[in-house]
């Protein structure tokens, strides 16, 4: 057991001595361990002086180290770069600390060393920056920084996200987007109820049932024999008008509110779905003028808009012309609109289906054709101008410029700047900015891909707005 074994002395005083002796040892090593816990204690309290100091040398350790590990080192140059996203408003800022720390930094020994450059890099890709400016989304900023996405605000336990008092600030300076958004709530309210839930009778019904009475042959006899009556709205001054807000509440109580609920919400959905799709295929305008892309307008916005509405937005217009042309006093003639859509994709029409105007069936002919002669030009326009532009010799400043060699973008950069883009790859929406020409296949692929997408879009996403029809039907009973 590792055990130190003594010798047991034959005279009593020898064995005095001995015990004196390990008593001595034992109050040595006390004293020992004394002097070394008062060491240690003084050591600790140096450390718990000093910790505060040392974690905050650490952190700016770990993020320099992290800032430098997303930087790439060019061996030859010698350097490292940094392709990062700057506002151009905060382009002075940046350029001003990078000269700080090149001017505060020790003697370089390479003799080639030239400091902090920065060099614009001109790139297709749009950087949304969340910092956003104005007393209206000042609160924004705030709730940005702090959300796990962007990973602004270190997350340490020494340091909480937000303080109780800034969250009051910050529900201070934000009081006119909170107000604007209750009320944009409210109204969201409302008209959920109206899709999807029972309405809020808010205003009094447009439908008299005392002039039904005073102008119709409605008779004691008659009342009698007949549990359900009809408002007609050819009799004066049974229908007064159209209902401030919603579906005027006395549907509600008719037999036949399922069926005009059914017809009213669907070619509702349609329409809104339609102007939407819309909108957005027009956003791509300003991408085109903002990047310069003249050719996108001709040979992918125009082909878009006209496969969209020669399609969907001649339904939408045939649903306003039905809703015009027909009123109450005619509706039972109205044709339907749905046995006149398919017919158009089919080339036939049918006899049993009146048409809405004359010429129908020519229009809906010419329109399916150039639904369908868009389809090719959205998919073989851009490749074909891009493949034919770069087939063209270019004139840059000092010169012709050949095929494989790269035009200067700005001001005094070199050609041979390996991090900047051609325009080329600006043009042909390249993936990064320091990118290879991509060949005809691969943009040929590409366009492939945003054709069909489109195309299948336009279907599938009319169908999507549809589910709304489908969910408010799921809630009328």
């Amino acid at each position: 057991f590792h055990c130190h074994v003594y010798p047991f002395p034959e005279s009593e005083a020898s064995r005095a001595d001995t015990m004196n002796g390990l008593h001595g040892q034992i109050q040595d090593l006390n004293v020992v361990l004394e002097e070394t816990e008062q060491y240690l204690a003084q050591v600790l309290d140096k450390v718990v002086a000093a910790l505060p100091t040392w974690r905050v040398q650490v952190q700016k350790m770990k993020a320099i180290y992290l800032v430098l590990n997303q930087c790439s080192f060019d061996v030859t140059e010698k350097c490292l770069i940094a392709e990062v996203w700057c506002p151009v408003r905060d382009l002075s800022q940046v350029q001003e600390a990078l000269r700080q720390g090149s001017v505060g930094r020790l003697v370089s020994p390479c003799p080639r060393d030239r400091g902090c450059l920065v060099s614009p890099c001109p790139c297709a890709w749009v950087a949304w920056c969340p910092h956003a400016k104005g007393w209206l989304v000042s609160p924004c900023p705030g709730l940005l920084d702090v959300s796990m996405s962007y990973s602004v605000v270190p997350l340490s336990s020494s340091q909480g996200l937000l303080g109780g008092a800034q969250i009051w600030q910050m529900f201070f300076e934000g009081r006119y987007l909170l107000l604007l958004m209750g009320a944009f709530s409210i109204y969201t309210g409302f008209i959920y109820n109206e899709c999807f839930s029972k309405a809020t009778v808010i205003f009094p019904s447009a439908w008299s049932v005392a002039a039904m009475a005073n102008h119709s042959s409605w008779s004691s006899a008659y009342l009698a024999t007949h549990p359900s009556l009809t408002l007609d709205p050819n009799v004066t001054g049974v229908f007064q008008g159209p209902y401030p807000f919603g579906i005027d509440p006395i549907w509600s109580l008719a037999t036949n509110h399922l069926n005009f609920l059914n017809s009213f919400k669907m070619k509702m959905s349609v329409v809104l779905g339609i102007v939407h799709m819309g909108f957005g295929v027009l956003l791509g305008v300003f991408n085109h003028v903002h990047f310069q892309q003249r050719h996108r307008l001709v040979l992918e916005f125009l082909p878009e808009m006209v496969f969209l509405l020669a399609l969907f937005g001649y339904l939408v217009f045939l649903i306003f012309y039905k809703w015009i042309k027909f009123s109450a006093a005619d509706s039972r003639l109205a044709p339907s609109i749905l046995i006149h859509f398919i017919d158009m994709f089919l080339f036939t029409s049918n006899a049993g289906n009146l048409p809405l105007y004359r010429g129908q069936v020519p229009v809906q002919t010419v329109l399916v054709v150039l639904a369908l002669a868009s389809v090719p030009v959205l998919l073989l326009g851009t490749p074909l101008y891009l493949c034919c532009r770069r087939r063209a010799p270019r004139t840059g400043h000092h010169g012709p410029v050949a095929a494989g060699e790269q035009e200067p973008l700005l001001e005094g950069q070199e050609a041979g700047n390996s991090v900047n883009a051609t325009k080329e790859d600006v043009e042909s929406g390249g993936h990064s900015p320091d990118a290879e020409q991509p060949d005809f296949a691969e943009i040929f692929m590409h366009q492939a891909i945003h054709t069909i997408e489109y195309c299948l879009g336009c279907v599938s996403n009319t169908a999507s707005y549809l589910r709304l029809w489908a969910l408010s039907l799921a809630h009328a009973r």
